[in-house]
């Protein structure tokens, strides 16, 4: 069994600690792009990471672009407080996964497929809750910390997987009483994000849904946006689509404004 104290000390492996990095936070979260650009571009790691990230095809820019002060302004405040936390996690991604069939690449891919398109529905939701519209840079998180744990137990992972078939989700809740949605929580409560994230991230499991109707409803969008983007083949070679268990009749009311959003023919 992994403990929770094992849990946590992968988890407070996460940023931020960097000076540049809490600053730049705290400049986007004030609403000052200016200033904001400015503090980041110090940190030429940041520049290359957003470089790479917005310039993915899903972000839809025609031409690259190349400086923090640009791709800030392009984004806007919630975009860019979503991108610099994409950064943050990107920086305990492993070198080489051991589990999961991913590179930096494909995981960069990940982020940009779960930032943008959960920017799209938190728009057509009329979300403007910079917090919440971040929720989404939580979940790769929270897969690198199992990629952590499951690599700490891998032949008992695959003999589970092998003998029972078991999704990774139970899996992990059998090897550390947690599911990647209550890692998923910690890391919210690590960044000293509203309680009304983590509730949103719970309800996204499809499982534990929530009594406030508006959560209830964002949880049903996010799993919507899970399901459809590691159902992408890219993410099932990765075997990440294990991980979440689809529950359609949790989602049933609102699939077909989902698939019109996404605009899934």
């Amino acid at each position: 069994m992994i403990t929770i104290k094992q849990i946590d000390s992968f988890i407070e492996k996460i940023p931020p600690s960097p000076k540049v990095l809490r600053e730049t936070l705290s400049l986007l979260n004030q609403g000052d792009l200016i200033k904001a650009a400015k503090v980041g571009k110090e940190d030429p790691a940041l520049n290359a990471y957003l470089k790479e990230l917005v310039n993915k095809p899903i972000y839809g820019f025609r031409n690259e672009v190349n400086e923090i002060s640009q791709i800030f302004g392009i984004l806007g405040v919630s975009k860019s407080q979503q991108a610099t936390y994409n950064y943050m996690i990107s920086l305990l991604s492993p070198s080489k996964w051991k589990l999961f069939k991913l590179n930096k690449s494909s995981f960069y891919d990940l982020q940009a497929q779960l930032s943008a398109n959960w920017q799209k529905i938190t728009t057509h939701l009329g979300i403007n809750d910079k917090d919440i519209q971040s929720a989404a840079a939580l979940l790769p998180g929270s897969i690198i910390v199992s990629e952590a744990l499951f690599s700490e137990k891998l032949e008992d992972v695959k003999l589970l997987r092998s003998i029972d078939e078991i999704d990774l989700n139970t899996i992990l809740q059998r090897l550390c009483n947690m599911d990647l949605f209550d890692i998923c929580q910690r890391i919210a409560q690590k960044w000293e994000m509203p309680q009304n994230v983590a509730d949103i991230i719970q309800a996204s499991s499809g499982v534990k849904p929530s009594n406030d109707e508006t959560i209830n409803t964002l949880g049903k969008w996010m799993h919507l946006l899970l399901f459809y983007t590691l159902s992408k083949p890219v993410f099932i070679e990765a075997q990440l689509n294990d991980f979440i268990d689809f529950q359609i009749d949790y989602v049933a009311d609102i699939y077909d404004d989902f698939s019109k959003v996404m605009k899934i023919s």
